[in-house]
């Protein structure tokens, strides 16, 4: 004889007698933990080249802002996507310039890079940890929303 299984309505998920429920949505301690780690390796690793780099310190400036307003346009994309599809309001204005933001960052990093009288290899590295800093601060801000929503909903 087969087991009895649960079907839990809110989640149409089929459950056997003495699982534990999954929440599908609720990112693991792994992913969490990895999307910190390149966040902080990509970030740290960016810093680190700048004041070890032989430029001269506007250079170096205009690199670090770019970096700030980088991880700062792509937290700021996520979280108006994030709202869209939960229902949320968010102007049409604030949308489109979260946008313009990430598109302006990494066309002057390109630029930047392009110009910029470096060896191809230490391109390549600003490039990527740019890059990955960028991708790891989406990754964040997912799991951090995530997270407080999984708490709201347990209080």
């Amino acid at each position: 004889m087969e087991p009895l299984n649960n079907t839990n309505e809110e989640s149409n998920l089929v459950v056997k007698h003495h699982e534990p429920i999954k929440q599908p949505l609720k990112p693991t301690s792994a992913f969490i933990g990895a999307s910190w780690f390149a966040l902080l390796i990509g970030t740290v690793a960016y810093c680190i080249g700048l004041w070890n780099a032989d430029m001269m310190l506007n250079e170096k400036g205009y690199y670090f802002t770019l970096l700030l307003f980088g991880l700062f346009s792509v937290i700021s994309v996520q979280k108006s996507v994030r709202d869209k599809a939960e229902g949320l309001p968010v102007t049409e204005m604030y949308y489109g310039l979260s946008w313009f933001a990430i598109i302006a960052s990494i066309v002057l990093m390109t630029i930047g890079l392009w110009n910029a009288d470096l060896l191809l290899s230490e391109k390549g590295f600003y490039a990527m940890s740019f890059t990955l800093s960028l991708f790891a601060a989406i990754a964040v801000q997912k799991n951090t929303r995530d997270a407080k929503l999984f708490d709201l909903e347990d209080k």
